[in-house]
């Protein structure tokens, strides 16, 4: 995970979809020779998995376990004066990024701080003994129609550090299962492709009615 290709693929695989190498080889800046042995060690070492459809070879990060594990290291390297940005297009997706995004298969950047911040204030989310929903937060996720699991190994809600905002955010089963929904009832849509995200008008509303948050809190 410490070579500079394999953590970008990782990164990059955190939007939680499956990737071609093609594309990843693209994303990395590397030629497809490259990659196709930095994904085979990936794979080896059971950081992704892959399938094969004709021709095409498409990987994704092993489970939410991997995923946990990438986003948690990349919130925890030490901060570095950031690179100048080489053109406007970079600047408006690292803005994005920044603004709103999914880490695997949960809402993160500023956008999922405003969640679980909202989430906490109204009593729904404890923080204070580690990330744990009441039973007002169980009822709120069953009124508003958000299936939650029942058993399973992965856990229910756990705090993620988000690597923008130095700050945790919902993850687990719940936090998949609203990031889920967002993206079902229109309230966010994918922005370019890689994951940022931004919350549409309807988004604002239902976000604002349900949770209090400012519209502008969203933008």
């Amino acid at each position: 995970m410490a070579d500079e290709t394999r953590a970008a693929c990782l990164l990059a695989l955190l939007d939680g979809r499956a990737w071609t190498a093609g594309e990843l080889a693209r994303y990395a800046g590397v030629a497809a020779s490259t990659i196709s042995e930095h994904l085979g060690r990936l794979v080896a070492g059971g950081l992704l998995t892959e399938e094969r459809q004709g021709r095409h070879r498409y990987v994704r990060l092993a489970d939410a376990r991997i995923a946990q594990l990438v986003e948690d290291l990349a919130a925890q390297v030490a901060p570095q004066a950031p690179a100048r940005p080489r053109s406007l297009r970079e600047v408006s997706a690292g803005s994005a990024m920044a603004r709103g995004r999914t880490c695997y298969d949960h809402l993160a950047g500023r956008l999922g701080i405003a969640v679980t911040d909202a989430l906490t204030d109204r009593g729904l989310l404890r923080q204070d003994t580690g990330f744990a929903l009441t039973d007002a937060g169980v009822a709120w996720f069953e009124a508003v129609g958000i299936g939650l699991p029942r058993g399973g190994r992965r856990p229910l809600v756990r705090a993620c550090l988000d690597w923008t905002e130095r700050r945790p955010h919902l993850a687990g089963a719940a936090g998949a299962a609203l990031c889920r929904h967002a993206f079902e009832a229109g309230w966010c849509v994918r922005v370019g492709s890689e994951r940022a995200v931004k919350v549409t008008p309807s988004g604002e509303r239902a976000l604002t009615e349900l949770l209090g948050i400012a519209p502008e809190a969203l933008r």
